[in-house]
């Protein structure tokens, strides 16, 4: 696998078990541990959404959950299609099928885009004293269906799904003393400390691993070793 973007060591990846997923019909590989956010990257992939009203075009800016542009929809068939999931906290794994929102007819030839030309014009909340009438029909008729429809269909993010949800969904009820919510070095050193208290602990966390900033340290100490080993 060529990734001329990929860096050489850190991060949680298994470079032994290749992953091949696609965005937008065109096939990526990746490693297991990826983000599709790292995977794309790595790929060289940088335009992955555009901006909400003008089109503009958006790039990947974080690595967690505020990531505010690279936002995917995943198709796991039919019934399973999930919208406006963040690119920095899919999973990849072999078989994943992605698409970009937002755009038409590709995300990189969006005839949406021509907004932008007309950005001095149509600035925030520009809608709520332009499009007052006529009332022909009724107070509000044409702004119910005329403009707020055609202002809705080429604005937006994710398309709702129409299929009804085919999975069946569980819930898991825990009780505990303590809880930590952050799995970083912070949260996991309180949790040792409150565990060896004979405190009942949850860490709970966003991520699929705990450590936080730690999995991308390579030169920090804790406890006078290295944060991976303290980690592990």
């Amino acid at each position: 696998m060529t990734q001329d973007f990929r860096v050489t060591g850190g991060g949680a990846l298994d470079r032994a078990r290749p992953i091949s997923f696609t965005f937008d019909g065109v096939a990526y590989g990746g490693y297991e541990g990826d983000t599709l956010a790292s995977a794309l990257l790595a790929n060289g992939v940088r335009l992955v959404g555009r901006s909400y009203k003008y089109h503009r075009p958006r790039g990947i800016v974080s690595a967690g959950s505020e990531e505010p542009n690279a936002l995917v929809g995943v198709a796991r068939g039919p019934g399973r299609f999930t919208p406006n999931l963040r690119a920095t906290q899919v999973e990849i794994f072999d078989g994943l099928v992605v698409t970009s929102q937002n755009r038409w007819p590709s995300l990189s030839f969006d005839v949406g885009a021509v907004n932008d030309l007309a950005a001095p014009l149509i600035g925030a909340g520009f809608y709520y004293k332009t499009f007052m009438g006529p009332d022909w029909f009724g107070k509000n008729w044409a702004w119910t269906r005329v403009y707020e429809p055609a202002i809705r269909f080429a604005a937006g993010l994710g398309a709702a799904p129409r299929e009804p949800d085919p999975d069946r969904y569980a819930r898991y009820f825990d009780h505990c003393d303590v809880l930590i919510v952050g799995a970083g070095a912070a949260g996991l050193a309180a949790a040792l400390a409150a565990g060896e208290s004979g405190a009942r602990v949850v860490v709970c966390d966003e991520n699929p691993a705990p450590g936080g900033s730690v999995l991308a340290e390579t030169g920090a100490r804790i406890a006078g070793e290295s944060a991976r080993d303290w980690l592990a």
